[in-house]
C-alpha cells in the first residue's frame, strides 16, 4: 500500500511540507518556501544529508511576491529531515496501525520586511517564519493542514 501525506503549515508565507514514504519505512519530509527553486539551495554541509534521519534547521531562500509589489530574494532557516514513519495491516478497524511523524518547527519567529515597488494601495509588509528548533512530531492540525492519501 502506498502513502502519501502532505503537511502544510499555516504561515503567511504558504509554507508546504510534502511527506514522501520510503521502501526503509522513514518519511521523507521537504518544506519548501514559496517559489522555491532546486538551484537556490545554497547551504552546503558536512553531514550527508542522502543518509541524514532526523529534523534539522536548514538554510533556504526564496522569493517572497505580493500581487502588486515587486518580489524579494530572501534567505531563512526551514526545517528539513526524514523521520521514522511505519504503517502494518491488522485484523481489527482500520485495517492499519501507523506510527506517522514529520518534521516540523518546534520553536521559530516571525520576521517582517518591506517589499520593493509597492503600488500605493498595497501593504507592502511581508511576514515569514524562521525556524529556531525542528522535531520529528505528530502532525497538529491546530498549526498544521494534515493531509493522508492512500
Amino acid at each position: 500500500m502506498s502513502l502519501q501525506s502532505a503537511c502544510v503549515n499555516r504561515s503567511r508565507v504558504g509554507l508546504w511540507s510534502q511527506l514522501i514514504e520510503v521502501g526503509s519505512g522513514l518519511a521523507f519530509s521537504w518544506f519548501l518556501l514559496t517559489s522555491l527553486q532546486p538551484d537556490s539551495l545554497h547551504h552546503t554541509s558536512a553531514v550527508n544529508l542522502r543518509r541524514f534521519i532526523g529534523c534539522a534547521v536548514r538554510e533556504f531562500t526564496f522569493q517572497a511576491k505580493k500581487p502588486g509589489c515587486g518580489g524579494l530574494h530572501i534567505t531563512t532557516d526551514a526545517c528539513w529531515g526524514r523521520c521514522e514513519t511505519w504503517e502494518k495491516p491488522v485484523l481489527d478497524p482500520p485495517y492499519i496501525e501507523s506510527y506517522q511523524r514529520v518534521c516540523t518547527y518546534n520553536e521559530s519567529r516571525m520576521v517582517t520586511v518591506k517589499l520593493p515597488n509597492c503600488q500605493p494601495n498595497v501593504d507592502p509588509l511581508y511576514t515569514y517564519p524562521v525556524a529556531l528548533r525542528c522535531d520529528c512530531a505528530v502532525c497538529l492540525t491546530s498549526t498544521t493542514e494534515c493531509i493522508t492519501s492512500v
